[in-house]
């Protein structure tokens, strides 16, 4: 509620924004050789930091990051991209963390994928030392508690990612499967998943994605992904940029969406629509 009025600042400056309780961002489209975004960003920036300075509050210059997202071919010319905020100048960043997750200016997330897999493989090893003593019940617990978490935390955004990306998360859930349930390394990690009835990392983020989009057609979700999605299109929308654009929720959604049997689409609540969801991507991914 306090920082409500920051936002018609930021509109009168045609800024697309995100407000978090102690943290802003911003989001303006770049054009190769144009630098008038840019400047509309300092200004933007500059009037945020005065409204900031009249109400009380401090624009940390330490924590402003500026990042450039695109193809390869743009990212050689973004590299001078800089801002200035008074006489701090910020430059561009080759990732930045937001929200726990490691972007990156291709959107590949191959460094968050990657301290992902660091970090539950050290938790695999101390609860592969300590198996023998615990009862499987207890085991799934701390799998679930220090692996599961860590491979399913914001994965709708690895939805659409090539399947080579889900490489090292897949290794991941096949250690957890087998510490587990006591398994070989030598024996097949399918039918060990089939019955611990755990879906593989690929399916798992499009399962989200999918429960994000029932939430929003069903007034369940924050209005910023409500607005993205429509009831009826007579063609699914177009990407402009293949390979990242087929990724956005506003095209990975929907494309998803349609290809689901009529009940589950019309299930009567989330826990239906999770169950049946779980089911159908359960069979296809193990019996198809």
């Amino acid at each position: 509620m306090y920082l409500s009025p920051l936002g018609a600042l930021l509109r009168s400056f045609k800024v697309t924004f995100h407000c978090y309780a102690d943290d802003l961002q911003l989001y303006v489209p770049l054009k190769i050789g144009n630098c008038t975004e840019i400047s509309n960003l300092e200004s933007c920036l500059s009037a945020i930091k005065g409204w900031l300075s009249d109400n009380f509050l401090c624009l940390n210059t330490d924590k402003t990051e500026l990042m450039v997202i695109g193809p390869p071919k743009f990212q050689h010319s973004s590299q001078n991209f800089t801002l200035r905020i008074d006489d701090r100048v910020i430059t561009c960043r080759d990732k930045v963390k937001n929200l726990g997750v490691w972007f990156d200016t291709a959107l590949s997330f191959e460094s968050h994928i990657k301290e992902i897999t660091k970090t539950a493989f050290y938790h695999l090893r101390n609860i592969a030392r300590i198996r023998q003593v615990l009862s499987n019940d207890t085991a799934e617990i701390l799998v679930h508690a220090f692996v599961s978490s860590r491979i399913d935390y914001c994965n709708a955004l690895f939805s659409g990612l090539p399947k080579k990306s889900f490489k090292g998360l897949q290794m991941v859930q096949n250690a957890a499967a087998r510490i587990l349930t006591r398994t070989g390394k030598f024996e097949h990690i399918s039918p060990v998943l089939y019955s611990l009835h755990w879906l593989p990392c690929p399916v798992r983020a499009d399962f989200k994605v999918l429960l994000l989009t029932y939430k929003a057609l069903n007034g369940l979700a924050p209005s910023y992904l409500s607005d993205l999605l429509h009831r009826y299109i007579p063609s699914l929308p177009k990407a402009r940029k293949k390979k990242i654009g087929e990724r956005a929720f506003s095209f990975r959604a929907p494309f998803l969406w349609n290809n689901l049997p009529e009940d589950i689409r019309q299930a009567c609540s989330v826990e239906v629509f999770k169950a049946k969801l779980k089911t159908h991507l359960f069979t296809l991914s193990y019996m198809s």
